[in-house]
């Protein structure tokens, strides 16, 4: 028997993770001894506040170590609850909480239990790379629709309204987003929650990075615009992105309690309850002290500041200045043009053996045309990538 013929068909659709790719590449070059700096990370380079470690110790030496409900220890349920209360203003019942093993576990889950074979999810483009093939696991089809950089990368209504079919069961918004950085406005959402209540599908928005947000910019949720809003709103966030907890894997879903009880069945059978010390040092993310967010907060928008400026000065670079998140997201097609490379995926594999630079590249993302830089790395780190990168566009440019 083929190997390929063990295997379930929904596998074989599968693309690898460009992101994990990519840093796996360059962690080997560097244990090699070769001097490779990464800006392809996607989490924040802080280590867990003091008081959070301090907790998940505390819990173990306790005794906390045993199975919790699989829904999410009701303490932490409750925390969740009061965050989202005192950020938006939102009130929700413990049933319409879940805690889960991290917010991709979450979105998961969250797709396993609303899609069948068929059905459609709208995904803005350029997107995080796992929503596609997460609703392909599902049995679902992603339809992509547009953010262009004339747009900063965000759809609007009449697009989303363009792509409805009635196989449509609900759209992702990620905002801010991943790989832009982008935020959508009170104003945008609006326009796109008419929609979904007009067509009656679902709204599924990733909040994941709602407390890295600079220039004055405001988070908003969908779920805050209406009542309708509110109920047809399935809120994904969790602690990796605001409290520096990413190998933690705590996340959460919010949102309608037939859809989150059917959630919650369905992680009793695949992960019995998110790791218990993990749930202990997100409670105490969400009930300590907040002081360690806005001071990472500020960090990277000081970060960004200093390095956007210097990243549009590459020549055939052209980038918007991000809202949020923790990525830059130039647009290389003219510096394509111009050094001869056929595909940012050739020019992002150059530029790691012959610069030294791990970037991502925008084909991973549904953004062809683009590379994904983070700037989750001390800025001396930071600056020195966008020296090397400028050195060999220079030296690959061809008039």
């Amino acid at each position: 028997m083929e190997l390929n013929n063990r295997l379930a068909s929904r596998v074989n659709t599968l693309t690898p993770s460009t992101t994990l790719a990519i840093t796996a590449k360059a962690k080997e070059m560097r244990e090699s001894g070769i001097d490779i700096i990464g800006l392809g990370a996607g989490e924040p380079d802080f280590n867990t506040p003091e008081n959070i470690l301090s907790a998940a110790i505390d819990s173990m030496k306790d005794g906390k170590t045993k199975y919790t409900p699989s829904g999410g220890l009701i303490e932490l349920k409750d925390a969740v609850i009061a965050k989202l209360e005192r950020d938006q203003g939102l009130t929700y019942a413990r049933e319409e909480v879940m805690i889960g093993v991290g917010a991709k576990h979450v979105l998961y889950t969250l797709f396993q239990v609303i899609l069948n074979p068929g059905d459609e999810v709208i995904i803005p483009t350029p997107y995080w790379v796992s929503y596609p093939e997460q609703v392909k696991l599902a049995g679902g089809v992603p339809v992509h629709i547009e953010g262009t950089t004339a747009a900063n990368f965000k759809v609007t209504a009449e697009q989303i309204e363009n792509a409805v079919t009635d196989k449509t069961k609900a759209i992702i918004i990620n905002s801010p987003g991943n790989p832009t950085g982008m935020i959508y406005t009170a104003e945008e959402l609006e326009s796109i929650v008419q929609v979904c209540k007009e067509k009656d599908i679902l709204i599924v928005s990733d909040e994941i990075y709602e407390k890295l947000i600079y220039d004055g910019q405001e988070h908003i949720s969908p779920a805050q615009l209406s009542e309708d809003a509110k109920k047809r709103t399935l809120i994904i966030n969790g602690v990796s992105k605001s409290h520096s907890m990413t190998g933690w894997r705590i996340g959460y879903v919010a949102g309608d309690a037939e859809i989150v009880k059917a959630m919650t069945n369905l992680a009793s059978h695949s992960t019995s309850n998110p790791t218990t010390t993990a749930q202990y040092a997100a409670l105490e993310a969400y009930n300590g002290p907040q002081d360690t967010v806005e001071e990472m907060r500020k960090d990277f928008e000081a970060r960004l500041d200093k390095v956007h400026p210097q990243l549009a000065e590459i020549p055939g670079f052209h980038v918007l200045k991000p809202q949020g998140a923790f990525y830059l997201l130039p647009d290389v097609t003219e510096a394509l043009e111009k050094t001869g490379f056929a595909s940012v995926d050739d020019f992002a594999a150059a530029l790691l053996t012959e610069a030294n630079v791990a970037i991502i590249p925008g084909s991973g993302f549904g953004a062809p045309n683009t590379i994904r830089l983070s700037y989750a790395t001390s800025i001396e780190l930071i600056e020195e990538a966008i020296r090397r990168i400028h050195q060999f566009v220079k030296e690959n440019w061809k008039e």
